[in-house]
């Protein structure tokens, strides 16, 4: 039994390590991954699910120790982990195809409220690339070179051309969160 425990324990280990990752890229779900009565966590993440499967495990290995872990809640434990550990590799062996078909769908669709967070990003570097540009100007007039002068307005053109950037990109999502508040 101990070596059976300890085969998962290394199992559940490498699946933690490849739920991270594919947590780290993805994000959260809008939705939760598993039902309720296979994952209790409700969650939204893979890492959360393995901890689960992996604290179940760790019951299983106390229950062993102590010698009384019975026939019955072995096997009880055995068939929700292996539900589990098959529902975790699902997820995790679907991943490229998801992907896939996001590409295919296109961007995932931002929620207002993180059209609003990108929109005070946009804000805030468009406040500060006007600040450096005002800089650049104000050099620009106390070069004291012609070298140095054309070493500043290209300073000065690449600035320009980055708020304009940004300018556009604020306006883009400020359109967005427009039409999406209005329907």
């Amino acid at each position: 039994m101990k070596a059976q425990i300890d085969a998962m324990a290394q199992h559940l280990d490498q699946l933690a390590v490849q739920a991270a990752e594919v947590d780290r890229r993805r994000g959260e779900a809008k939705a939760p991954l598993f039902a309720t009565p296979l994952f209790h966590c409700k969650g939204k993440l893979l890492t959360p699910c393995v901890n689960e499967a992996q604290g179940l495990l760790a019951v299983m290995r106390r229950d062993h120790q102590q010698g009384v872990l019975t026939d019955a809640r072995a096997t009880h434990i055995c068939e929700t982990l292996l539900a589990q550990i098959t529902a975790l590799q699902r997820e995790l062996a679907t991943q490229p195809l998801r992907k896939q078909e996001q590409a295919r769908r296109g961007p995932r669709r931002q929620s207002i409220g993180e059209l609003y967070q990108d929109l005070a990003k946009h804000q805030d570097w468009e406040r500060r690339l006007a600040d450096k540009l005002r800089d650049a100007n104000a050099s620009v007039e106390m070069a004291s070179s012609p070298a140095v002068r054309q070493q500043y307005q290209k300073q000065v053109l690449a600035l320009e051309q980055r708020l304009a950037r940004c300018t556009k990109a604020r306006e883009r999502i400020e359109t967005t969160i427009t039409y999406r508040e209005k329907r």
